[in-house]
């Protein structure tokens, strides 16, 4: 075992005994996509609309395969009344997501691709085939598409309380911040998402976007992992990586995988250890107003991350004191590890679910006069804790 987890969570079980096996049951992607009909819009059509019968689930215990509804335009036209800005809850790089209503009364939101040509066509096909496919109370569900001229859209189940990313970076006034027993909600349901993606899928799947914009929530602060369009399939058999070009979000990227090319499910493990420190510290990835040389949140965080000492001051301001110390420490402690320069020491996802799940059986919760009740780690687990420096390093 890692001195790490010795020296920080000794009361937290191991990585490897939590672990279930992989179920045995396998099934295939039954999908034969070329390369070259992607390229004409026309061709994309025709694919898509085989989608509902030449698709195959992936094998997972228990789930069952739904099939995604295909919608005209004019459908989403009158679901969102005709793209009124007032429904507009979403704006980026690959387009706009409105909010809207459904013939039955359903609201849903829907995604309106920019008509950006190859790229934006291939991540649009990749999004149907694997929400199509894959199935987990921590993905969102893709109720439907529209696949109609040059017209590309994506009706998802609608998340009222909206990204991550708005509860941790840009709060309205009055909005409350997200609490301690939240962060970890959600960290624990991400890594269930992701465990999913990597362990019961078959074959398994690199998310390779994991980013707190794409983690949406819902009205009970459940999230779901959302916008597959850059997801690949992960290696099987004695293949160890995927090599393919970078792709992703600065600040969120493996530097691993930044450097060679070569994507594996460690390099999602990276991305997730982020979005980890971003619920810690409140603090974005990649923010240029922090001073030169710290723009990167990794590099903020080092000498913190380094120095058991200081890792309380780590804490979002926001929280104000009002969490578990014990907790807090294994969450830094696993966080540490997820960022690790090595992949291979980096947890599998599996063992980020089950360690959640056990760092969430121990809520905060706050006395009458507002002050922390957890006891603070004994002098006999501090002195172990002082191994946290030795032997583990850190990438920007």
């Amino acid at each position: 075992m890692s001195p790490l987890i010795e020296g920080c969570v000794d009361e937290m079980p191991c990585f490897s005994c939590m672990s279930p096996r992989r179920g045995e049951a396998r099934g295939r992607m039954g999908v034969r996509l070329s390369k070259s009909p992607l390229a004409r819009s026309s061709s994309l059509t025709r694919i898509v609309d085989t989608l509902e019968i030449e698709t195959k689930p992936f094998s997972t215990a228990g789930d069952k395969s739904t099939s995604a509804q295909r919608f005209t335009f004019k459908d989403l036209a009158v679901a969102t009344e005709n793209f009124r800005e007032t429904n507009l809850i979403g704006e980026g790089g690959f387009g706009r997501v409105f909010k809207g209503r459904l013939e039955d009364g359903q609201t849903v939101a829907i995604k309106q691709l920019n008509r950006d040509g190859l790229q934006g066509s291939q991540e649009f096909l990749v999004e149907v085939l694997m929400l199509t496919m894959l199935h987990h109370p921590n993905l969102v569900n893709l109720i439907g598409y529209c696949a109609e001229g040059s017209e590309r859209l994506l009706v998802y189940e609608y998340m009222s309380r909206g990204s991550l990313d708005d509860h941790l970076f840009y709060l309205s006034p009055g909005q409350e911040p997200l609490d301690w027993n939240a962060r970890i909600k959600i960290a624990h349901g991400a890594a269930k998402g992701l465990a999913y993606l990597h362990d019961s899928a078959d074959p398994p799947v690199i998310y390779r976007d994991l980013k707190s914009a794409n983690i949406l929530l819902d009205e009970d602060f459940n999230p779901k992992l959302s916008d597959f369009g850059l997801a690949k399939l992960a290696p099987v058999g004695d293949k160890t990586h995927v090599s393919t070009r970078i792709m992703g979000t600065y600040g969120y990227c493996a530097p691993d995988y930044a450097m060679s090319g070569k994507l594996t499910v460690k390099s999602d493990v990276y991305s997730f250890g982020v979005v980890l420190l971003e619920l810690l510290t409140g603090q974005k990835a990649f923010d240029l107003s922090r001073k030169p040389g710290e723009e990167n949140l990794i590099a903020w965080s080092r000498p913190f991350l380094s120095e058991r000492r200081r890792f309380i001051e780590l804490a979002d301001p926001l929280l104000k004191g009002h969490f578990p110390m014990r907790p807090f420490y294994q969450v830094v402690v696993v966080t540490s590890l997820c960022l690790h320069e090595k992949p291979h020491i980096r947890p599998a996802a599996r063992d980020l679910a089950f360690a959640f799940k056990h760092i969430a059986s121990q809520p905060y919760v706050e006395s009458d006069s507002g002050c922390n009740i957890q006891s603070l780690p004994s002098q006999e687990q501090t002195e172990r804790e002082d191994n946290f420096e030795k032997g583990t390093t850190f990438t920007q």
